[in-house]
């Protein structure tokens, strides 16, 4: 499979990976993630869904998403098993308020899966 089907299968994942936010479903949300994924808070790292769970809830509450995202940038290894994305980060209002950085692995299942995220 070549990189450009990689890159849009990647990018397709992430793109519904933010419609989770944007549906308020934290249990999808955490159908994206691996069960050993790190999130960053700050610099201080929440491990596996657990930690990611309990850290993200807040942001599920209530009916309108407090931020959402969408990549910019998708790069993919040549072996074709992991891969980054990153982009920007939108305030309700549609201001830009940061940028998110992921890295994808496929997992044995097919599934493309995020197992570290940082945003800054």
């Amino acid at each position: 499979m070549g990189n450009d089907v990689i890159t849009a299968q990647v990018r397709a994942r992430e793109l519904a990976f933010a419609k989770t936010m944007a549906d308020r479903d934290l249990a999808a949300f955490l159908s994206y993630i691996s069960p050993e994924a790190i999130f960053f808070n700050d610099n201080q790292p929440l491990r596996g869904h657990a930690e990611i769970s309990a850290g993200w809830a807040a942001f599920f509450k209530g009916e309108a998403a407090p931020f959402s995202w969408r990549p910019d940038v998708v790069e993919i290894l040549n072996s074709g098993k992991l891969a980054l994305s990153s982009g920007p980060v939108f305030s309700p209002s549609g201001d830009e308020s940061g940028r998110f950085n992921s890295i994808w692995r496929l997992d044995d299942d097919g599934q493309w899966r995020v197992v570290f995220d940082k945003g800054s």
